[in-house]
């Protein structure tokens, strides 16, 4: 029987999934503090991945990771939404793909 060590944040069904292909998940719960922790570390990672696929199941999953790092910070999804439509309307989105190359007094 062969033990692969992971101690990294997984998705919840993740250890129903590892168990129905016949395999042995060790789990733990994180505190509120590990778990910010831990979901910053798989924001990065999720972004290393899709920087280097392009996938873009890739952006969903850092949706997912925002999503949860939202209620770690008090916001529901609906909260960070409203922020960001603000943000938006204040100072525009990425759309136009404009470049700022200097700014001269």
């Amino acid at each position: 029987m062969s033990t692969f060590p992971h101690n990294k944040l997984v998705r919840d069904l993740i250890p129903q999934i590892i168990l129905r292909d016949g395999k042995y998940p060790e789990i733990r719960v994180a505190d509120d503090a590990e778990y910010r922790e831990l979901l910053l570390a798989k924001l990065q990672e999720e972004l290393q991945e899709y920087l280097e696929s392009g996938n873009p199941e890739e952006l969903a999953d850092i949706l997912e990771v925002l999503i949860a790092l939202s209620g770690c910070d008090g916001l529901s999804w609906a909260e960070l939404v409203a922020l960001a439509d603000q943000k938006r309307q204040e100072r525009g989105s990425f759309r136009e793909r404009i470049v700022l190359m200097r700014v001269e007094d």
